[in-house]
């Protein structure tokens, strides 16, 4: 049944779904990638589609910006919808000196400066990860694809606009990139017993002062996309 920030029905969404960040990004996806896609939500703007690729159902679905917002889309697809696979698809900037400009990340793991693992109540300090079904899959699409890729650990941030300046503090300890959901994502699919993957393309590098247009960043990241769709399609 609808939920307060999805009106579908069950049964509407697929097993696997992709997640941008922007609604219209999945928007994008949808109209570009999946057979007879269908939008079964609308509510607050955050766009959702359910179609085919490769003749797999697929759906997708924004998530908003940060772990909150992304926090509230994925407990629900996960435990409200029965929904087994979560992909986001998002954008990074890169603290990695290797990593460049519309380069694909494919995040193992997620650092955070977020509290929002304290609700678990955990006697330590939780590590989010991705789930091994969705990475490998994503690195042989990628593989196959022939694009320029990384995998390992990125940062989920609280902050677009950091007053500490931290990415240097982050780059040293190997960080590939920043962003801002892929950790409460990692602990929403491992609190539910699901799998979690997040797919980012380089949209800037802070560090180096280079950045991609909002129109660039909303529809022409198709590495990462297909990256995911093929994941989607092979799990």
């Amino acid at each position: 049944m609808p939920t307060p920030h999805n009106n579908a029905e069950k049964g509407q969404i697929a097993k696997t779904v992709l997640m941008p960040g922007d609604p219209l990004r999945a928007k994008f996806i949808a109209e570009n990638y999946l057979d007879s896609p269908v939008c079964y939500n609308e509510v607050r703007g955050m766009l959702g589609y359910t179609g085919t690729y490769k003749g797999v159902p697929v759906s997708v679905q924004g998530s908003g910006m940060g772990m909150p917002s992304i926090g509230i889309y994925s407990w629900e697809l996960f435990n409200e919808y029965d929904v087994e696979n979560i992909i986001r698809v998002g954008t990074a900037g890169s603290i990695a000196d290797n990593v460049g400009l519309r380069d694909v990340i494919i995040g193992m793991s997620a650092s955070t400066n977020s509290a929002y693992a304290s609700q678990y109540r955990l006697p330590g300090t939780y590590a989010p990860t991705a789930s091994w079904e969705l990475l490998s899959a994503a690195v042989k699409a990628a593989e196959n694809k022939g694009s320029t890729f990384h995998v390992g650990n990125i940062l989920s941030s609280d902050t677009f606009y950091d007053d500490a300046n931290s990415l240097a503090q982050w780059q040293k300890m190997g960080v590939l990139g920043i962003e801002m959901e892929a950790a409460a994502l990692y602990m929403n699919a491992a609190r539910a017993g699901k799998n979690a993957l997040c797919i980012l393309t380089v949209s800037d590098c802070p560090l180096k002062g280079l950045s991609t247009s909002a129109e660039e960043r909303q529809t022409t990241f198709r590495d990462m996309m297909e990256i995911a769709l093929e994941t989607a399609a092979n799990v």
